[in-house]
């Protein structure tokens, strides 16, 4: 008799937490942030690579170094 009480299957009913919708506003503002940090970032860089090569030039011009003749620009007429 105790193991026919036991034996008894136990229902357990699982309810899920409700989800928050997302909704085009939502994803519309995420991509917009998504660029505009991007492209802060690409000037960013941008503008320190600028930096290098105008400091670089400037350099040269100084100390009167001219570049190695393999790396001279080609020179199209």
């Amino acid at each position: 008799m105790m193991f026919a009480l036991m034996s008894q299957p136990v229902m357990v009913r699982v309810v899920e937490q409700p989800t928050e919708t997302t909704g085009v506003a939502d994803v519309l503002i995420g991509a917009f942030g998504l660029t505009g940090v991007l492209i802060l970032l690409a000037l960013m860089l941008g503008g320190i690579l600028g930096g290098i090569l105008i400091g670089i030039k400037k350099l040269r011009a100084r100390y009167d170094l001219e570049p190695v003749p393999e790396s001279d620009a080609l020179k199209i007429t």
